[in-house]
């Protein structure tokens, strides 16, 4: 069928169906009817079914086909869509499909999604089912941030007439929780919802290697032949290589998470959002912790009046920021010692560990990727589009391995659209104009859209709102005023562009803002709407509203509620 002829969107009620077996059953029996391009069935518990066709297919001819799959069905809706890309969905062969490499965040999603369309995957894992944010990122850092705010407020209770003790930290014993945890977790989210599937796919353990004729070799053995390839085998603590290291341990995030003990004292190389949040913890927990950042600020890439105030916050907790390192030697055992050039002056600093945090480096070593003339850029990470796709037409690649953002949402939607455009034509695409961001020091930092700068740079007249959060009456009966809100707006349009907040819970704030800046790109919501929109009293979020008053408004002369 050419592009340019029309096609047919029908929806179709069906019943009868009571498990995931009847929906693909369901979607199979239409897919053999000629003329069906899509067949978009997400559950069987959604009973609509979405059929995209050439224009000639008649609704009985589904029905038909429906039928003698068992199930009964009714027309819903129908319409001519006209010429667009659909799901047309590629045939499938007598082995595996497709060949997803990796069981983290965006290899599991890759691989539900090519199960959900009907197709054989083999998902293949050499090490920990999970991949880094359920096993060394994300939850467990998190469970020991948590935990040190619990011990560090119970020590700074502003209530007066409320009596608090902190005790002691049992490092062992949070540890074992944390886990528990995550074998908890990894067992749940990801062993379960892969065995939820094992009619579709397969896990195969071992080493995955591409060859220049399309097949992956698994520990220089079994030979696959799929269709197509989805590579997500994410990315690991990067360590930079500087004189002297080789004879001295260093920690990594993972590795900080293993100790058997609580250091004294930490130096902590890096300044961003992992150096920040375990420095943080560990700070709150009775480490001596010394941040150095490369840069002349932490969190560079925010917007400056941001990372000055959490920087200030920081030092308020006793942390000690030292900006404009660069680092010139490691060495030490019991004791471990930096010597760094900090604005020209030579300086040493000495702790009882050190942790680097600056950045990640991908797992692409030893796949074969320059044979299977997949690019990478210049650190390594494969190069993709926006529908994830390498330089290789056979390979799609997502997640952390990709230069995509290194957030386990973007991992997630990543390997999903990935896999549905190895394996369909619906050329979909990972739409990134809303990326929420956050960074959970205590307060924390949540972002959405561009900086002031960044807007500046794209061609935009930009206005900008600054809102001290002594002003949201939230922070204020919780007696932690501290942190502001960041608003950017383009002026010609009154549409926001980006909103930067630091508070506590900020990442609870920014959703509402995200959703704003995708509405305004998306439909022409403007700065006018937000501030008309109605916020509850006493909550974190009424202070983006406020922000978005004072555009124009003085805030400090508002009754209650932002009327």
């Amino acid at each position: 069928m050419n592009d340019d002829q029309e096609r047919q969107e029908i929806r179709l009620r069906v019943t009868g169906m009571t498990c995931d077996s009847c929906a693909t059953h369901v979607r199979d029996a239409l897919a053999t009817v000629d003329g069906v391009l899509l067949v978009d069935l997400p559950s069987w518990k959604s009973e609509s079914v979405r059929v995209i066709t050439e224009a000639q297919v008649s609704k009985e001819k589904l029905a038909e086909a429906v039928k003698r799959a068992g199930y009964t069905t009714d027309l819903v809706d129908e319409r001519i869509s006209g010429a667009r890309p659909v799901m047309i969905l590629f045939p499938k062969q007598s082995g595996y499909d497709i060949v997803v490499i990796g069981t983290g965040g965006a290899g599991v999603a890759a691989s539900v999604t090519a199960a959900e369309l009907g197709y054989r995957v083999a998902l293949v894992e050499r090490g920990v089912i999970g991949g880094t944010c359920v096993n060394i990122g994300c939850v467990p850092s998190k469970v020991l941030v948590r935990a040190a705010a619990s011990f560090h407020n119970a020590k700074n209770n502003p209530f007066r007439g409320v009596e608090t003790r902190s005790g002691t930290v049992s490092w062992n014993l949070l540890v074992q929780q944390k886990d528990e945890l995550v074998a908890s977790l990894r067992q749940e989210k990801y062993v379960n919802v892969i065995n939820a599937y094992s009619d579709k796919i397969t896990l195969l353990r071992g080493d995955a290697k591409l060859t220049s004729d399309g097949r992956v070799i698994l520990d220089g053995k079994e030979e696959l032949s799929p269709s197509r390839i989805v590579i997500a085998t994410g990315a690991r603590p990067r360590l930079l290589q500087v004189e002297g290291m080789s004879g001295t341990e260093i920690l990594t995030s993972t590795s900080l998470m293993e100790l058997d003990r609580l250091p004294k004292s930490l130096l902590v190389i890096g300044g961003r959002s992992i150096a920040l949040e375990l420095g943080q913890a560990l700070s709150r927990f009775g480490t001596k912790v010394t941040i150095l950042q490369r840069s002349n600020t932490v969190i560079p890439a925010h917007e400056p009046e941001i990372a000055e105030a959490l920087a200030g916050y920081l030092r308020e907790e006793g942390l000690d920021i030292v900006t404009g390192v660069s680092v010139v030697s490691i060495s030490g055992s019991d004791r471990k010692r930096v010597v760094a050039e900090v604005d020209g002056e030579r300086r040493e600093f000495t702790a009882e560990q050190i942790l680097m945090a600056v950045g990640r480096t991908p797992n692409t070593q030893n796949m074969g990727l320059e044979d299977a003339g997949v690019e990478l850029d210049e650190n390594g990470f494969i190069r993709v589009d926006s529908q994830m796709r390498t330089s290789n037409e056979k390979v799609l690649a997502a997640g952390d391995v990709t230069t995509l953002p290194k957030f386990v949402y973007v991992a997630a939607a990543s390997g999903s659209i990935a896999s549905e455009n190895a394996l369909t034509a619906s050329a979909r695409e990972l739409d990134l104009t809303a990326l929420p961001g956050i960074i959970f020091t205590s307060p924390q930092v949540a972002t959405v859209g561009l900086t002031e700068a960044e807007a500046k740079a794209a061609g935009h007249n930009v206005t900008v709102s600054l809102l001290p959060f002594k002003h949201v009456p939230r922070a204020i009966v919780a007696h932690d005023i501290r942190g502001l809100i960041k608003l950017v707006a383009d002026v010609e349009s009154n549409v926001l562009l980006g909103a930067h907040v630091l508070a506590e819970e900020a990442g609870e704030v920014i959703q509402t803002a995200a959703m704003a800046i995708r509405m305004g790109a998306e439909h022409g919501f403007t700065v006018s709407d937000l501030q008309r929109m109605l916020f509850p009293y006493l909550v974190q979020v009424e202070g983006l509203k406020l922000a978005a008053l004072a555009f124009d408004k003085d805030v400090s002369k508002l009754s209650c509620c932002a009327g």
